[in-house]
């Protein structure tokens, strides 16, 4: 018998297997990545607080990111997660991909987030 696979759930459980390491404080919060199949969201949390302190998506951006592709998207959303992140006073966070694999979307938010300032 052939089951169909779930990817979601095998990077639930990636996800929570980096958690058990990963986490953020109130000095080095943890920037947390989520994908959807249409968006890209990115929070900054501080585990300690329990606390969202910056938080930029794509779905968030709809209108000025109208025309452009989800990468390049990605990139937008890390820059303005980067500056909503240096007006707060945050400089250096600890990257959580999600479980997602560190390509395409998530890279792209990465590294606009290293261009807007932000350090990991």
């Amino acid at each position: 018998m052939i089951t169909k696979m779930d990817k979601n759930a095998d990077r639930k459980i990636r996800h929570e297997r980096v958690r058990k390491h990963v986490s953020g404080t109130e000095l080095k919060p943890r920037l947390c990545v989520y994908r959807s199949t249409k968006y890209i969201y990115a929070q900054i949390i501080d585990d300690v607080a329990g606390k969202t302190l910056v938080s930029a998506s794509s779905l968030a951006m709809a209108k000025e990111l109208e025309g452009k592709t989800k990468k390049d998207a990605s990139k937008e959303v890390g820059i303005a997660v980067a500056k909503k992140a240096i007006e707060a006073g945050i400089t250096e966070v600890v990257f959580d991909r999600g479980g997602y694999i560190y390509t395409g979307r998530v890279a792209s938010l990465a590294e606009g987030a290293r261009e807007g300032g932000l350090k990991f």
